[in-house]
């Protein structure tokens, strides 16, 4: 017989199927498998910190489910992180990471002002891009970072799909608009008739209206605080927590009631 052949054996009440029973699914890995399926590696740092981090990433879905190949961030997950990381008492500080083209405007007002009404210290930062109607996320903390590669697109709102051309869809479009340039106005350095021309700017975009904005203009124009990374991020986020820790008012801008 040779010596590689093997005969096949089995255990008794080990991979035996019952005759004429569906074949049974093959569970999902588990343990350091999944990691690898998921994240590329077999070991995922176990960081046991008072700080809270969430992504605002790809496209923010809002009440339309985008195609399956799309990379979204759907607010039905991200809200009750929020109000996860407000109720637990072992959450000291929240850090929002944003990469992002836009999307859902709704979705993206009320993931905003989640964040901004949050009563535990918040800190944002725009890593790659954080456009359209993640600029209002990006305002949303108590202190916002945008490193220095990164940019922002501002622009008018814009409909997709059919719109019936009457006076009732202008006012429509006009009042959304109008919520937009509020709550980044109120929530940032910027001011109304800088952010404005900024969105009505031509010759930035092509065949469009609006303004590409790079890290350092971003900070110029005052729509965010400061240039920085991850690890000046956290610094911030440290500091912030400290000092409320200490009942001493954080540096930077005051909280919005």
């Amino acid at each position: 017989m040779d010596q590689y052949h093997r005969i096949p054996f089995a255990i008794a009440g080990e991979g035996e199927e019952t005759p004429g029973a569906p074949p049974q699914a093959t569970p999902p890995p588990s343990g350091p498998l999944q990691a690898l399926e998921r994240l590329g590696q077999t070991q995922v740092p176990d960081v046991d910190s008072d700080l809270y981090c969430i992504t605002i990433i790809g496209q923010i879905e809002g009440h339309i489910v985008l195609p399956p190949q799309n990379k979204t961030t759907k607010y039905e997950h991200v809200i009750p992180q929020l109000v996860a990381a407000e109720q637990n008492d072992k959450v000291k500080g929240v850090l929002i990471v944003l990469n992002t083209v836009g999307g859902d405007v709704e979705a993206g007002l009320a993931i905003a002002e989640m964040i901004a009404t949050l009563t535990k210290p918040t800190v944002t930062l725009v890593l790659g891009g954080g456009h359209s109607i993640g600029v209002p996320i990006a305002v949303a903390g108590q202190y916002s970072f945008i490193a220095e590669s990164a940019t922002m697109t501002i622009h008018p709102i814009r409909l997709t799909g059919m719109v019936i051309g009457a006076p009732a869809s202008w006012e429509y479009l006009e009042r959304m608009q109008e919520r937009v340039v509020r709550f980044v106005v109120d929530h940032s350095k910027i001011s109304e008739a800088q952010f404005r021309e900024l969105m009505m700017k031509t010759g930035e975009l092509a065949r469009d209206i609006g303004t590409t904005v790079v890290g350092k203009d971003a900070v110029r124009y005052g729509l965010i605080d400061e240039i920085g990374g991850i690890g000046r991020a956290l610094g911030k986020l440290r500091e912030m927590v400290d000092a409320a820790a200490t009942r001493q008012p954080p540096t930077g801008k005051p909280v919005i009631q």
